[in-house]
């Protein structure tokens, strides 16, 4: 893994902005005043929560900023609103659910109009799972997000339930796949490989903390720490020993952790490298 080979020749991982800063120890820079154990939470519905968005922020002191992706356009609004309110807590973004693809006709020129002001296009994507819309309404939806996103060169949050083969369709054709982020990437190792063959990033929940993830945790082990970042999908999806409550920024560290199981690596060197992805990809 990159972190741990760079490491391992003496040399130390600054983050800084959008790259690895590479400095050799020789050169006697101390270690970052980065804190120990600093997270991004890449996914992370605050404006749908319920609760005081400041408040939930206040309790997870080691989370530098999060993304609070939009699913309508309603929601949406909502995340432009509050990252206007909390401007170095809250980046937004911009789009239509799955779920809610029959409404795209009606959503699409307001996601349209809000898209040069956020920071990312989505959550969309493909869910044959619940099926809360048909199949071609939900590609309809898909194919112009996925347009969108490359036209704007701002990155795409997907949203992948059983639809591994559709999904991975539509990146190509479109062109993509190369700023596309597989939000709560549940996929084993066969498809993991498959996307990551295709050059896209990796975003992870608790799903992997689970005891029902081992499917998950298969394929993240194929994945280099460099292509993930981390998420809790707040108010969803709460890791243990928290399942059956609703989430929360500060329990990303307990996805970090997880990853880090999985890795091998301390929890410090995932926080430090999924960081510095979440900054390049959504900053950059």
């Amino acid at each position: 893994m990159l972190n741990m080979r760079l490491v391992s020749a003496g040399i130390t991982i600054r983050p800084r902005s959008s790259i690895f800063l590479v400095i050799p120890e020789s050169m006697g820079y101390d270690e970052p005043t980065f804190p120990a154990v600093r997270w991004v939470d890449t996914h992370c519905h605050l404006q749908l929560d319920g609760r005081d968005p400041a408040g939930l922020l206040d309790r997870a002191p080691d989370v530098a900023w999060v993304v609070a992706p939009g699913v309508d356009l309603a929601s949406s609004r909502a995340s432009v609103d509050l990252a206007r309110e909390l401007p170095s807590r809250v980046l937004p973004t911009a789009g239509l659910h799955p779920h809610d693809a029959t409404r795209f006709a009606g959503e699409w020129p307001g996601i349209e109009e809000l898209a040069p002001q956020v920071a990312a296009i989505g959550e969309t994507g493909l869910d044959r799972y619940r099926m809360h819309s048909p199949i071609e309404e939900q590609i309809e939806s898909f194919r112009a997000h996925c347009l969108l996103a490359v036209e704007l060169g701002k990155p795409l949050i997907v949203h992948c339930r059983d639809a591994f083969a559709d999904v991975h369709a539509l990146l190509e054709e479109t062109g993509a796949a190369k700023v596309a982020l597989l939000h709560s990437w549940t996929g084993g190792r066969k498809w993991t490989r498959r996307f990551l063959d295709l050059g896209v990033m990796f975003s992870y929940s608790g799903v992997i903390a689970f005891e029902t993830g081992d499917t998950v945790r298969l394929g993240a082990e194929l994945v280099p720490p460099e292509r993930v970042v981390v998420e809790t999908d707040t108010p969803y999806l709460a890791p243990p020993p928290h399942r059956g409550e609703k989430n929360e920024p500060a329990w990303v560290a307990l996805v970090g952790a997880a990853l880090a199981r999985v890795w091998g690596m301390s929890e410090e060197e995932v926080a430090r490298v999924t960081t510095v992805n979440a900054e390049r990809i959504f900053r950059g």
